[in-house]
């Protein structure tokens, strides 16, 4: 009997709930691992689920951190299978660090090396080293778990391709942090120390070779406040560097107005697996998005200080249950999304992070000529730091 590799990211949520928690699922560190061998590491079931693979962090990705940084992150992603039920989760690595994973480890050399691909070449030290994370999560009942990165990769590839002298990029994480993980099935969670630790490791790694200038991207809100405390590390062990992120996208006056231009619904139609995410995703990805399973649900509990939408509004910062305000999964007005209208606000979004590309550029030179002046304490310190 032929095994069926079942991709998991391509699901929704309400199909990762009904699959049997006896699935073997993996979470490869990179591809190119022959799959008839992964089979035989599994014992051979009938069906496997396999899950996005994680990009770089060991020694043969061309970026390598410190094991406990990659190790850590692999447990929290597995663990979050193991609370949805699963019984047989396992990481799939090359030969090589354990990372802490015990029996949950399955190794096989790769068919072919991915050495290499990862770090920027050293012809790229002066650009901006594009960083773009997504997640695997949930998307109410008519989108993927892919959503966010599928997002992040297309506006990640579009900014790459229209500056490319200014700008080099890594490949797109998958995972992120889901603090509301448990509501619905199907969503991860890389946790958010474990997140914090892992990305400054790869700062750590790019600062040494030569790289200065940093812009970390995000499809998914849920890493945005954790991304917010990596730039803020970093710029204190680093201080000649200038590292940066951002609200996910479409989030500045230029891409609100953007939004504006084209929405058809009202406030709290744009939040998670809105109209703006299914209009994105059904330029993108048409095929993975299921229209006819589409809910709209706008009853977020909404105060003058804390409601929902795309730019979350009011002075209060809070994190109730996701299941308070939605019982699918979804914030927002799913079904007035248009093909159109995502490709449109597509096209803003990669403008609004190429802008942002050249704001970074001119905040490290300046800063660098001033440093290099020796103004204020820089003159005392000599320019050293």
């Amino acid at each position: 009997m032929m095994s069926v590799i079942l991709d998991y990211a391509q699901l929704t949520w309400p199909e990762v709930a009904a699959l049997p928690r006896s699935l073997p699922l993996v979470i490869p560190l990179g591809n190119g691992y022959p799959t008839n061998r992964v089979f035989e590491r599994l014992g051979m079931p009938e069906r496997a689920g396999i899950l996005p693979a994680i990009p770089f962090g060991w020694q043969e990705s061309g970026l390598k951190i410190a094991d406990h940084l990659l190790g850590a992150y692999l447990i929290n992603l597995l663990n979050s299978l193991r609370d949805d039920g699963f019984s047989q989760v396992y990481a799939l690595t090359p030969p090589g660090p354990d990372y802490g994973l015990g029996p949950a480890r399955i190794t096989l050399p790769p068919l072919a090396s991915i050495a290499g691909n990862c770090l920027p070449s050293d012809e790229d030290r002066g650009k901006v080293i594009l960083i773009p994370i997504g997640h695997t999560e949930q998307h109410g009942h008519h989108l993927p778990l892919s959503t966010d990165s599928d997002i992040i990769q297309a506006i990640a590839e579009g900014v790459a391709q229209a500056a490319p002298d200014k700008v080099a990029r890594l490949p797109v994480m998958p995972y992120g942090v889901s603090t509301h993980r448990p509501s619905f099935a199907g969503t991860l969670n890389a946790g958010g120390r474990a997140f914090e630790d892992f990305w400054l490791g790869v700062i750590d790694v790019l600062v040494a070779r030569g790289f200065d200038r940093f812009y970390l991207i995000s499809g998914h809100g849920g890493n945005c406040s954790f991304l917010v405390n990596v730039v803020k590390y970093a710029g204190e062990r680093y201080r000649r560097i200038f590292c940066s992120t951002s609200w996910l996208y479409l989030s500045g006056t230029q891409g609100v107005a953007t939004l504006q231009e084209r929405r058809r619904s009202g406030i709290g139609g744009m939040g998670h697996a809105c109209e703006l995410e299914t209009a994105l995703m059904l330029h993108i990805r048409p095929e993975l998005v299921r229209m006819d399973k589409v809910v709209d649900e706008m009853d977020f509990i909404a105060t003058p200080s804390y409601f929902m939408d795309w730019v979350e509004g009011g002075a209060l910062v809070a994190n109730p249950p996701w299941d308070d305000d939605t019982r699918t999964g979804a914030y927002g007005a799913g079904s007035l999304a248009t093909r159109e209208n995502g490709e449109y606000w597509l096209k803003a979004a990669i403008s609004e992070k190429v802008i942002h590309i050249d704001e970074i550029h001119d905040q490290y030179t300046r800063r660098e000529a001033r440093r290099q002046a020796g103004y204020g304490l820089w003159g005392k310190n000599n320019c050293q730091e």
